[in-house]
């Protein structure tokens, strides 16, 4: 497993739609660029399909079924994910309709991995 993080731009004082859809197009290249070929990947999104654990667990299994050997999983920053990385996505994921800083989603989707891995794996992985 790799973990790229990104910078995120600089935000000005003054802060506006378009000075916001420059800096997540910005972002936006820059998750692009770190994006492999022929990988499926999963964009974490409030408007995205939210899992059970076990539903999570067999999703990735069925990507990797299918012949993905890759997933990237993207988390955006302060303002969002572009709609450039948005429409390069496989899949919209959300874990929660509250929004928490991009470090917390990190420990969260690990977790959630970690409980994915053990499902497959037909382990106990919570009572």
């Amino acid at each position: 497993m790799n973990i790229i993080e990104l910078s995120d731009e600089k935000l000005s004082n003054k802060i506006n739609d378009s000075i916001i859809n420059e800096i997540k197009s910005k972002e936006g290249e820059k998750i692009i660029s770190n994006i492999k070929k022929d990988s499926y990947v999963i964009a974490l999104d409030l408007k995205g399909k939210q899992y059970t654990s076990s539903e999570f667990s067999e999703k990735l299994d069925n990507i990797t079924v299918n012949g993905f050997s890759t997933i990237n999983f993207i988390i955006g920053g302060t303002l969002g994910i572009s709609q450039e990385v948005l429409n390069k996505s496989n899949e919209l994921i959300c874990f929660s309709k509250m929004t928490f800083p991009h470090q917390l989603i990190r420990v969260f989707l690990l977790e959630q991995l970690f409980r994915a891995f053990k499902i497959s794996n037909n382990e106990t992985y919570h009572w």
